[in-house]
């Protein structure tokens, strides 16, 4: 590429074999490499056949990103706009599919617009979709909204379909300019109604992993059943200490167990996590089947679990009374909650009881005999982790980092698996006690990495883009508040103006807008600390059983300890490449669960159209408003033209929507009374119209109605708003019923991603799981009775 750089003109094969002196016994080789880089986009050839840059030809790589409505973007490797690719173009590509496009001009709404040159990679081989047929032509619609062709079935198949069924649809001809894309049918799901079937259609249609290989599976079968007496070698016994876990009541795995004790003035505090990288080896069948999920994926009664039951459900579980291998983090925290000693080994544990939420809360908070009689011994243990958990909480405080007000509700389940109810849930004090524990462990953990300046995955959390924080300080002050800080503002001043405003009536509103101003934590082998937390530095050490990253820092640990230097045998090694992957499983779970929640919640509310709804205005976008229903906690769309006989702009800086002619305006969090009238189950989208509204708790000062219409912002419309931030999932452990790998219990938890962007009441949070959308109300758990948690965000 520099040698085509330099000489400023197209060169012919022969000619650039001999400007970069290749031999000839090289050619066969050079021009494989060159065929590899064609295909890649790195080079182009023109129509003699000579190389050159497609930047010289002013044309640019990247990504389609498809649209419901038929049009699409390129996301673009290099920096710069994406790039608008009309109904036209997209008719030879597919979502994902990888183009060289060049400029052609610009379209109506100014974005850069481009021709598609050459299709570089397909990503496309498989589609899930619902069959139709009319007039004898049977075809498949995707259930992907974003791939908007529709693929015809080639006749004679092996399969039989009938109209109205879920197949899988393996391609056998691309789109082209001229021809939809054609495919035969490889697999018959069932019906669109049947029990379960939005989680096959999820699976497939995000491409989750949710086989294991024989390899596998074969593995998991050759481990011990127990700990064996050759594995306590090199590992301290804490048999005799009293951990415990605690957990949620039908919770079947547990991953950590706690215990606490006075020292002086201070506590000793022991965290031990199971030890999986002791089962998990590098390179193994195991491992590569982690890192290729990133996680578990927890979906309504089913959870796809990252690694097999044998080791979710038993050697990695410390379940009570028996032996388990763990790796512990022993701290010397004191009077004041400052961690002054550390330190890290391997151990072998013997967890004397396994309690639950309720229960320690009963024990220790309300003073309940029957609950008081169930622990036993134990009570004087548990009565040192509340006095370390307070002294915690004050210095949380102290540090100032950022508590965010979330809603949590339960899904109850009827016998079919469909939704009978959503009920709002509460937490207590014993969820944010293992909490607070989680995030000690997790900070010890990236110190002691950073220290010994070992590459590991940092869970990182950057503060505000400056556009971003200069529409919430110019929204702020329209109520005559400010966020200090500068242009740098730290977590505390977050918190110092969440404080001050938390007695006003208009609360949600403020926190809703503050919450969306910040980023979205990522996973990163570059340290640069984590905003909402208000930590230096921060991994995720505490979950190794359903997180990739965790097992990840588990192995580094262990390689600091015996002097080694680890290097996963992922991406060669590459930790920004498995950060990156990591994180794409991490939202790619996020996507697939908000899809089978979205139907679900369809399917609950199709037999009550005509019903009317109190709730509130959860987003606001160019297309209309999204509001949460009260006592059901559901969402729907007020479209634009459901608001009344004016012309409505879009407000982005105010999240607002404002009338050209009245003025009237509508903005996030207002109070609002809607009529269901529409639910499409096929789109996922129940639609909802404006009764009564808007009334809110207080009315904006200064800038009169018209005024504010004047400041309309014309941005693109898209299917759900965006939200710059995830908020950790504060979810209890339940017991899932796996319909994939029979037998296998999971929990969500979300303990070492607790309070990432710190919502407001530090639990057991343990999930990092990315969510982009303002619309994110994500129940996230069921019990096997139908227990189910949701927030509304996640770092």
């Amino acid at each position: 590429m520099q040698t085509l750089a330099e000489h400023g003109v197209p060169l012919a094969f022969a000619n650039l074999a001999t400007a970069l002196d290749i031999l000839p016994v090289e050619l066969e080789f050079f021009e494989r490499r060159m065929f590899a880089m064609e295909r890649d986009g790195q080079v182009m050839r023109n129509r003699r056949g000579d190389y050159l840059l497609p930047s010289k030809a002013d044309l640019i790589r990247g990504t389609v990103q498809g649209h419901p409505d038929g049009y699409g973007f390129v996301v673009t490797d290099e920096e710069g706009p994406d790039v608008f690719l009309s109904p036209n173009e997209m008719r030879e590509v597919l979502h994902g599919d990888r183009v060289m496009v060049r400029l052609a001009g610009t379209d109506r709404r100014g974005r850069p617009e481009g021709k598609i040159v050459e299709v570089l990679e397909r990503a496309n081989t498989r589609i899930v979709g619902r069959v139709l047929v009319e007039h004898g032509v049977a075809r498949v619609v995707p259930e992907n909204r974003r791939i908007a062709q529709e693929v015809l079935l080639a006749p004679g198949g092996k399969k039989k379909v009938a109209a109205g069924q879920v197949v899988v649809v393996e391609l056998i001809e691309q789109p082209t300019r001229y021809a939809q894309p054609i495919g035969q049918v490889v697999e018959v799901l069932g019906n669109y109604a049947d029990p379960g079937m939005e989680i096959e259609i999820a699976l497939r249609k995000h491409e989750l992993p949710f086989e294991f290989s024989k390899a596998a599976k074969e593995q998991a079968r050759r481990l011990p059943d127990k700990v064996r007496k050759m594995d306590w070698k090199g590992r301290a016994d804490l048999t005799a200490l009293p951990l415990v876990t605690i957990d949620g009541e039908t919770a079947r795995d547990f991953d950590d167990a706690v215990y606490c004790e006075k020292q002086g003035r201070g506590f000793r505090l022991v965290v031990a996590i199971a030890d999986v990288s002791h089962y998990v080896t590098v390179g193994s069948a195991l491992d590569g089947e982690g890192y290729e999920r990133g996680n578990s994926v927890y979906f309504p009664r089913r959870v796809i679990p990252m690694l097999p039951e044998k080791l979710s459900n038993g050697l990695c579980s410390l379940n009570p009374q028996v032996e388990r291998l763990c790796m512990v983090c022993d701290m010397a925290i004191s009077q004041t909650g400052a961690i002054k000693q550390y330190r890290f080994y391997p151990a072998v544990m013997f967890s004397k009881a396994r309690l639950t939420y309720n229960q320690v809360a009963a024990a220790l908070y309300d003073q309940d005999p029957a609950a008081i009689d169930s622990v036993g011994e134990l009570l004087p243990h548990l009565q040192n982790l509340d006095k370390l958990f307070r002294v915690l909480l004050k210095a949380r405080a102290k540090r100032g980092a950022i508590d965010f007000e979330t809603q949590e509700t339960r899904m109850i389940f009827d016998d079919n698996g469909k939704i009978e109810k959503i009920v709002p849930e509460s937490r207590n004090d014993a969820h944010r006690l293992i909490e607070e524990c989680m995030l000690a462990a997790n900070v010890c953990a990236s110190e002691f990495l950073s220290a010994h300046e070992h590459p590991a995955l940092y869970r990182v959390h950057e503060g505000p883009t400056p556009e971003k924080l200069a529409k919430l300080r110019e929204f702020l002050g329209e109520f005559g508040l400010q966020l200090g800080g500068g242009e740098e503002p730290h977590a505390s001043d977050y918190a110092k103006l969440l404080e001050k405003i938390q007695d006003r009536p208009d609360l949600q509103l403020l926190q809703t807008v503050m919450l969306r101003s910040l980023r979205q934590a990522v996973y990163s082998p570059d340290n640069v600390g984590h905003f909402g937390l208000a930590y230096e530095a921060y991994t995720h050490f505490t979950s190794p059983i359903r997180r990739y990253p965790d097992l990840l820092v588990h192995r580094a640990i262990k390689a600091v300890l015996t002097g080694e230097q680890y290097t996963p045998a992922q991406e060669g090694g590459v930790w920004d490449e498995i950060g990156l992957h990591c994180s794409m499983t991490e939202r790619r779970a996020d996507e697939a669960d908000r899809d089978v929640e979205n139907w679900l919640k369809c399917y609950y509310m199709q037999d009550r159209i005509g019903e009317e709804f109190d709730g509130s205005v959860s987003a606001v976008v160019p297309f209309g408003l999204f509001v949460a229903l009260d006592d059901v906690f559901v969402e729907g769309l007020v479209h634009i033209s459901d608001l009344g006989s004016d012309y409505f702009h879009f407000d982005e800086a105010h999240h607002a929507l404002v009338g050209e002619r009245t003025g009237e305006r509508y903005r996030l969090s207002d109070r609002v009374r809607v009529q269901l009238v529409r639910v499409n189950m096929e789109a996922s989208k129940i639609d909802f119209r404006l009764i009564q509204g808007p009334r809110r708790p207080t009315e904006r000062v200064g800038k009169t109605e018209r005024e504010r219409a004047g400041v309309a912002a014309v941005v693109p419309a898209a299917e759900t708003p965006l939200a710059p931030v995830e908020l950790r999932r504060r979810v209890v452990k339940s017991d899932v019923a796996v319909e994939a790998t029979p037998g296998v219990g999971a929990k969500k938890k979300a303990r070492s991603s607790a309070k990432e962007a710190a919502p407001s009441k530090p639990g057991k949070s343990k999930a990092g799981k990315p969510s982009k959308k303002t619309k994110a109300a994500k129940p996230r758990k069921s019990a096997a009775g139908g227990a189910k948690k949701k927030v509304k965000a996640r770092v």
